[in-house]
C-alpha cells in the first residue's frame, strides 16, 4: 500500500487489506516540498521514478495497491502507468482528480464523487472487525476486568482543521464526563496526538478521581479492548473515523461536538443519527441498540468483485 505516513489514512488502508485477508507491505512516499505542493494534480517527485533504486514504486509491482492521502494520488497514478494496468489500484477517499484516479475508489457518503468504479458508504473503513472485538472480549486485560459495569469508552480527539476545543468546550466535556462518572459509569479514556494539553490534563484528573482507565499514549493503543468491553461509547465529533469505529459495537454512541464544524461532518453526523447509531452526549448513560455498522467488509467485498471482473476481462 502507498501512504504518506498520516496515521488515519494508513489505518484505513490496513483495515481494508486485513479485510481482504491478503499480506501487505507499506511503502511510504515523501516528496520534496515543491512537488508535494502540486499534489494531487502534479507529478511525482522525479527521484521516486519507478526506474530509480529505492523508489517506493520500484518493481516487483503488487497485484493490488491501496492508497490514501493527497500526496499518494500521483504515486498511485504513476504505479498504474508503470505496471501497464497489471496492478489493480484502489484509492480510499476522494482523490480530488476525478473517478479515473484508480481502478476502484471508496468515498464516504458525504463526499460528492460518484462513478461506476466508486463506492460510497456511511462510515469509513477501519481495523476493528466483529471478529477482532470478539477476540478482545475473550481475553480481557486486567485493568479493564477490574472495572465494574457499566463501562464507557471515551474517545477524545482534538483540534483539527475544522474543530477547536475552546475553554468552554473543555469545561462542558469535563462536566458531562464527571456527571457520567457520578452516575456509576466507569470510563475507559483514550486521547490522540491532537488532544490539547489543557484537555488532556482535565482527562487525567477525571481518570484519577475514581475507578477509570486512561491510556497515556505509551505502549499499544487499547482502543480495540475499550470498544470490545464498552456498554456505551462517548466520542468527540472532530473525527469521523472514531465515530465510524464506535459504530461497529452496536452500543450507544454519544457524540460531543466541539466548536467549529464542517458541512460534510454535519452531513455525516446527521446520517449516523438517522441510522439510530448516535445521539448527542448529555452527560448521562443511554441504553439503546442498533445493528452494528461495519463498512470495511462491504468495501473489501466490492474491491474483490471489481478485481475479479478486471482479471476476467483480460483473461
Amino acid at each position: 500500500m502507498l501512504s504518506d505516513g498520516k496515521p488515519g489514512d494508513e489505518a484505513q488502508c490496513i483495515g481494508v487489506a486485513e479485510a481482504l485477508a491478503v499480506p501487505y507491505t507499506i511503502r511510504r512516499v515523501a516528496p520534496r516540498p515543491l512537488f508535494a505542493l502540486l499534489m494531487p494534480w502534479g507529478p511525482i517527485d522525479p527521484r521516486d521514478a519507478p526506474s530509480r533504486v529505492g523508489s517506493p514504486l520500484a518493481p516487483p509491482w503488487p497485484d493490488v495497491a491501496i492508497a490514501s492521502g493527497r500526496r499518494a494520488v500521483p504515486y498511485l497514478r504513476a504505479l498504474r502507468r508503470a505496471s501497464r494496468g497489471a496492478c489493480f489500484t484502489v484509492f480510499l477517499k476522494d482523490p480530488r482528480t476525478g473517478a479515473g484516479a484508480a481502478d476502484f475508489i471508496w468515498v464516504p457518503e458525504h463526499d460528492a464523487l460518484r462513478g461506476p468504479n466508486v463506492l460510497a458508504t456511511p462510515t469509513p473503513p477501519h481495523r476493528f472487525s466483529a471478529q477482532i472485538l470478539e477476540e478482545c472480549r475473550a481475553a480481557t486485560p486486567a485493568d479493564i476486568a477490574a472495572l465494574p459495569a457499566p463501562r464507557v469508552a471515551v474517545l477524545v480527539g482534538g483540534d483539527s482543521r475544522h474543530h477547536t476545543f475552546t475553554p468552554r468546550d473543555i469545561e462542558s466535556l469535563s462536566a458531562k464526563l464527571q456527571s457520567l462518572a457520578a452516575s456509576g459509569a466507569h470510563l475507559m479514556i483514550t486521547t490522540s496526538r491532537r488532544t490539547p494539553e489543557s484537555l488532556a490534563r482535565v482527562l487525567r484528573e477525571i481518570a484519577a478521581s475514581g475507578d477509570h482507565v486512561l491510556w497515556d499514549g505509551t505502549g499499544g493503543n487499547p482502543l480495540a479492548d475499550f470498544l470490545a468491553h464498552a456498554d456505551a461509547v462517548v466520542v468527540t465529533a472532530d473525527s469521523t473515523n472514531m465515530v465510524g469505529e464506535a459504530a461497529v459495537t452496536g452500543k450507544p454512541v454519544l457524540v460531543f461536538e466541539p466548536s467549529g464544524g464542517h458541512a460534510k461532518i454535519r452531513h455525516f453526523l446527521k446520517k449516523m443519527s438517522e441510522l439510530g447509531i448516535t445521539r448527542p452526549f448529555a452527560g448521562r448513560l443511554e441504553t439503546y441498540r442498533y445493528e452494528p455498522l461495519d463498512s470495511t467488509c462491504t468495501i473489501a467485498a466490492a474491491i474483490l468483485e471489481r478485481y475479479r471482473r478486471k482479471a476476467d476481462a483480460h483473461a
